[in-house]
């Protein structure tokens, strides 16, 4: 019996240390697997985590350049717009400064020695000669720049470089381009008196042909060069300009709408390809 026990002794006790073994292993075993995924669970966050990092200074960057870009072309337009303003401000000035405007006053126009090829236009006893075909387009002003104004325009006074210019006992006051007369309390611009000598004209003036000689125009003035000085003359029938000062009345008369200075009629036209305006010779119609 005892040799019996001793017999098994071995193999139970080899059976017991191989089933700890196998418990030890077992057990090492769970623990690394868990061990990994611990150190998977722990690589991956960071990774989340600078993703959204990522994610939201992008966002901010775009915010941020939204904001930039708003704010300068918030800068621009206001920058365009005060500029615009202040243009359209002084055109408006300029023309609520001008509306009080008389323009009854004669005018000549002389007689051109071309042979008008067009028969005159007939309405109310008139005739109406120009050498182009009547082409209407809008009267539109031009502005001559801030010293110059229109007939009947009132000033308290005058600058320093306005010179006195007598004719035929008549004193007048010239200066850069435009005429005054004395006025109470002040003086008031007229139409260049015909005869009127200056040693000088703007040079912001316009050469056109009368036909026969140049003409010096400026602000509605003709002028013609004697020597070192200029003359004001009387508009040559059938003289093109490109553009009227303010003062200038629209009449219809009959199917023709002509832009009126005085007694003197310019007709719009087209003359290659811009639109511009002809001295009218009037005549009563015998």
């Amino acid at each position: 019996m005892k040799s019996i026990l001793n017999s098994l002794k071995m193999p139970i006790l080899i059976g017991i240390m191989g089933s700890l073994f196998l418990i030890s292993m077992s057990g090492w075993a769970q623990r690394k697997t868990s061990g990994r995924r611990a150190s998977s669970a722990q690589t991956a966050r960071p990774s989340t985590s600078s993703s959204k990092i990522r994610d939201r200074k992008i966002t901010n960057d775009r915010r941020n350049s939204d904001a930039s870009n708003n704010k300068v072309v918030r800068r621009n337009t206001t920058v365009r717009n005060t500029t615009v303003n202040r243009s359209r401000n002084n055109v408006t000035v300029n023309v609520n400064n001008n509306v009080n405007v008389r323009n009854n006053r004669n005018t000549v126009v002389r007689r051109n020695t071309v042979v008008y090829a067009r028969p005159p236009y007939r309405y109310g006893g008139y005739r109406y000669h120009a050498y182009h075909h009547y082409y209407y387009h809008p009267y539109r002003p031009f502005y001559w720049g801030p010293v110059w104004h229109p007939w009947g325009f009132f000033v308290r006074t005058l600058a320093v470089t306005a010179v006195v210019v007598r004719i035929e006992n008549t004193q007048y006051h010239y200066d850069q381009g435009v005429w005054y007369s004395p006025a109470t309390g002040g003086y008031e611009a007229i139409p260049a008196p015909v005869g009127g000598t200056v040693n000088y004209i703007p040079s912001g003036v316009q050469t056109v042909n009368t036909g026969t000689v140049n003409n010096y125009y400026y602000g509605g003035t003709y002028y013609e060069k004697e020597g070192s000085s200029y003359r004001v003359v009387a508009p040559t029938a059938g003289t093109i300009v490109e553009s009227l000062p303010e003062g200038g009345e629209e009449v219809t008369i009959g199917d023709i709408k002509y832009i009126k200075f005085g007694e003197t009629y310019y007709q719009p036209i087209q003359d290659d390809g811009k639109d511009k305006y002809e001295v009218v010779l009037v005549e009563e119609d015998n």
